[in-house]
């Protein structure tokens, strides 16, 4: 809480409850990471963001994919290598705290879940491969290269 003043409003969203339709993509409230507001702009009604992110948490946006930042569910707009842009419509920014966050401003990030479930299991799948035992001087010695 080291980022927020005493009386500031917080973002909170009800949990999903199994019985409702699905909605926004799935988090679990843990951070992954700390951006910061590096731009902001005025377009039209829309408050369009430039979110600096760290490295090891990039791998996990996508454009168009979904971002939690500062417990708000966002979608991904623009992605540059290590920082990504939110356009906020005019109904975002009521629901929300978002028209308050200025550059500068530090925030929250938390990734997809199923990013991380989707990573862990390619890299499951890496490791339980066994090595070949066909080589290139293999298939060269047996006349197939």
């Amino acid at each position: 809480f080291a980022n927020y003043q005493v009386g500031e409003k917080v973002n909170l969203e009800k949990a999903m409850l199994p019985t409702t339709r699905f909605g926004g993509h799935i988090v679990s409230g843990h951070v992954d990471g700390v951006g910061e507001i590096v731009e902001r702009n005025q377009v039209g009604r829309a408050i369009e963001f430039w979110v600096a992110m760290p490295a090891e948490i990039s791998k996990y946006v996508a454009e168009k994919g979904s971002i939690t930042v500062d417990g708000i569910s966002l979608t991904v707009n623009d992605l540059r290598k290590n920082a990504f842009k939110l356009t906020i419509v005019p109904h975002t920014s009521e629901e929300t705290t978002i028209d308050q966050f200025q550059v500068g401003r530090k925030v929250n990030l938390e990734v997809d879940v199923l990013a991380r479930y989707m990573e862990r299991l390619l890299q499951g799948q890496q490791e339980e491969q066994p090595e070949s035992r066909i080589t290139m001087d293999f298939l060269q010695q047996n006349g197939f290269a």
